[in-house]
């Protein structure tokens, strides 16, 4: 059984690139949201809620903290759950407004002595998918220290040549250019090429 990697990951290196500091829920910020969400003003909340118009803006403006009793009026007020007060919503629509275009061989590169990555859309942070091309340069099992396993679950798509997929719990199989496979990352996995060139496959790994 192989040992421990030589090489980081290229998720980790992703990871490691996306890193960013995680701002604490401001609870001002939320209500404000809330509020604006319903078409309500200042003067409309503070009728609904009991609360007067301008604690309400000192608690959007995070210029003092409510008290349980005032949280339980804003819930009750307007119309929601304690946790919607405390949760950010889920990302709507306009998440899809982010792009990003890797021309051909723009790609930050990240060579191990068995895969050459290609991170693919590297300029957005906070990923839920991390794409990438990678030339295979190991031609045998023996090549890797280590299985590579990491979190999340992974998709390639062979772009050209043929490689063999070695999987921890699954024979291995031969894919060859058009061919696809979908797996548990955490699984143990490697690919070697066994075509005269180097296998070249596409992978999309969630975060």
């Amino acid at each position: 059984m192989p040992k421990s990697p030589a090489d980081s990951s290229v998720l980790a290196v992703a990871r490691r690139d996306d890193a960013r500091f995680v701002e604490p829920l401001q609870l001002g910020k939320r209500l404000r949201e809330i509020r604006l969400a319903n078409s309500l003003t200042l003067e409309e909340a503070s009728r609904l809620t009991g609360l007067a118009r301008s604690t309400l803006s000192k608690i959007e403006n995070e210029q003092i903290s409510p008290t349980f009793q005032a949280v339980q009026k804003l819930t009750s007020g307007l119309g929601i759950d304690i946790p919607q007060l405390f949760v950010p919503p889920a990302e709507g629509p306009e998440a899809n407004s982010r792009r990003d275009i890797t021309r051909s061989g723009e790609g930050l590169l990240h060579p191990t002595t068995t895969y050459e990555h290609e991170l693919l859309a590297n300029s957005i942070s906070n990923k839920k998918m991390v794409p990438f091309k990678c030339k295979v340069m190991a031609r045998s099992f023996d090549d890797f220290d280590d299985w590579v396993r990491h979190d999340g679950e992974e998709f390639l798509y062979v772009l050209g040549g043929e490689i063999e997929v070695y999987t921890e719990f699954y024979e291995p199989v031969r894919l060859s250019a058009g061919d696809s496979m979908y797996y548990d990352a955490r699984m143990g996995h490697c690919l070697v090429s066994v075509s005269a060139e180097d296998g070249e496959v596409l992978w999309v790994t969630s975060r």
